[in-house]
């Protein structure tokens, strides 16, 4: 999505857009007759594109970033790099529900970014006008009455999707980065991704709950297999089908508590491979220390799956979310942490537990998401260009070179 200077100009002095196309003047006589009173002549179709095109941060139908909007799962003949899919599900949640609103709100808080101005001085690169093609490919539109059902249904998206073919010859498959919905999405991203690249993958895991915990960990006197997927299971569930890469996954921003009486849950956390990072390690480690700990743990060659559940973030921060946990990360904190791994081969991201219900009259917590997956688009831009041997193009701060991967 780009604009023209010439309508930039013209729409920063707020002159021009109705001024008629000069072409169609038959004599300086016209240009003294008043718009309404001249007779009227049809515009072309690039004419009407370049006088109503434009959009302001706060015109518009709402997608992300105002990208254009496509319905990916009924369009395949559209091609697309990196498409940003809306999960509006929420019926896996084990307490507050409204996270079916949260791709709503992250799309809304997104309004002022632009292609215009959407230049990352962290990366020097705008994601937005770059080598990728970028779509919002609107919602996979999931049943809220049946948890099975919908378990097929955002996996059958995520298999669609992934396979199909991107617009860049430098990629094998398209990215996705999804928008919740409840952390749940994630067990069917990663069947998607587990099929369409042939193996488990490494998985990076921003949250204050492992979510790595056995289906018995939620009792219930009603036991059903439906219960056994929620979100507190999914990663569970995902290393027992093989889909996470043992001994290279990592979360961090942990402050849970566990179960029952002793450290059960943290050992069955580390028998599926996990590196834990806690909340609190930021105060010894600093964000280098976190930084490192986590590009030491996972490199920067094998896929990785990136998951920002917002909770990672201090309630005080970012309060509208289903579980609220004390004690957690600021949103500065977490955005220079993924600023610090962007060398990372990030193959699907996504951004969950957004409840706007629970969030403040500013919508910070849909801001914090929507910069959050501007970080990770950036993150996946750039990468692509260090791969496609176009380091070139990135604009550094000095002018004398690449800045290195991960730099902090």
């Amino acid at each position: 999505m780009k604009f023209a200077p010439s309508l930039l100009f013209a729409a920063g002095l707020g002159l021009g857009l109705v001024s008629g196309h000069e072409p169609h003047h038959h004599g300086s006589e016209e240009k003294d007759i008043p718009l309404h009173e001249r007779e009227f002549v049809k515009d072309s179709a690039e004419e009407l594109e370049r006088k109503w095109g434009f959009e302001w941060g706060f015109n518009g139908v709402n997608s992300f970033a105002h990208l254009e909007h496509v319905k990916c799962l009924t369009k395949p003949e559209t091609q697309f790099d990196i498409g940003i899919i809306g999960v509006p599900f929420d019926t896996a949640v084990s307490y507050r529900p409204g996270a079916r609103f949260g791709p709503r709100a992250i799309r809304a808080a997104s309004s002022r970014q632009t292609s215009f101005r959407g230049f990352n001085a962290r990366a020097a690169i705008n994601p937005y006008s770059s080598w990728a093609t970028i779509l919002d490919c609107g919602d996979i539109p999931v049943t809220p009455l049946d948890n099975a059902m919908a378990l097929t249904q955002m996996t059958s998206a995520y298999l669609e999707l992934g396979h199909r073919a991107p617009l860049s010859s430098t990629l094998q498959y398209p990215k996705l980065i999804s928008l919740g919905g409840d952390h749940s999405l994630a067990l069917a991203a990663l069947r998607g991704l587990n099929k369409v690249h042939g193996g488990p993958i490494a998985v990076l895991h921003f949250d204050a709950h492992l979510d790595t915990w056995h289906p018995a960990k939620y009792p219930s006197p009603w036991p059903s297999d439906q219960a056994q997927f929620n979100h507190g299971s999914m990663f569970w569930i995902a290393s027992n089908e093989g889909l996470i890469l043992n001994g290279s996954s990592v979360h961090a921003g942990l402050r849970t508590r566990l179960s029952g009486d002793d450290w059960a849950d943290f050992e069955d956390d580390t028998n599926q491979g996990f590196l834990r990072i806690s909340s609190d390690d930021i105060d010894d480690l600093g964000t280098k220390g976190v930084i490192s700990s986590i590009l030491n743990r996972i490199g920067t060659e094998m896929p990785v799956y990136l998951s920002v559940d917002i909770d990672v973030l201090d309630p005080g921060l970012a309060p509208g979310t289903g579980t609220p946990e004390a004690g957690g990360w600021t949103s500065r904190e977490l955005i220079k942490i993924l600023r610090g791994i962007e060398g990372l081969n990030v193959v699907g991201a996504d951004i969950v537990e957004v409840a706007p219900a629970y969030d403040g009259v500013g919508e910070q917590t849909a801001l914090a998401g929507a910069q959050v997956a501007y970080e990770i688009l950036t993150s996946i831009v750039k990468r692509g260009l260090v791969d496609m041997g176009r380091e070139s193009e990135v604009r550094i701060r000095d002018g004398t070179g690449l800045r290195g991967t991960g730099e902090v």
